[in-house]
């Protein structure tokens, strides 16, 4: 049951994801060109993923066990270090120059996209150099 709850949910994401324009770069990069032809339209699909993140997490919070039975793991880190000023920057830069982001980066590798697998691959590659620097250099303090 697990396994087709999980399915059934990355799929509605990924459904959202299409509908919403969100996989599509050039849409993505339209919104994110304010000096230019500004596309105001993915402002409401932020605000509504928003606001479902803000009720999930509030609900969430007060519970132990999530809706499959599993153990909530919320995030715990509340102070804000180089790692994470770093990251969301390399992220935002990211977003803007390829007009994808990790979910919909997943939609157009389902669909074969050249685009979608040039940035998973990328990805996976600053996922794995990430991963090499951090045992280097020691767990965040």
């Amino acid at each position: 049951m697990t396994l087709f709850l999980s399915f059934a949910i990355g799929l509605t994401f990924g459904l959202g994801l299409i509908v919403s324009g969100l996989g599509n770069p050039a849409k993505v990069q339209g919104f994110l060109d304010l000096a230019g032809a500004w596309d105001p339209s993915l402002i409401l699909v932020m605000g509504g993923a928003i606001a479902v993140g803000l009720v999930a997490f509030r609900i969430g919070g007060r519970k132990a066990l999530s809706f499959l039975g599993k153990p909530m793991q919320l995030p715990t880190q509340k102070q804000i270090d180089t790692r994470l000023v770093v990251g969301s920057a390399l992220f935002g830069v990211g977003w803007g120059l390829a007009g994808i982001c990790p979910g919909p980066a997943l939609v157009l590798l389902g669909f074969g996209a050249t685009k979608g697998i040039a940035f998973v691959l990328a990805m996976l590659f600053g996922l794995g150099l990430f991963d090499l620097i951090s045992r280097r250099t020691g767990p965040a303090k």
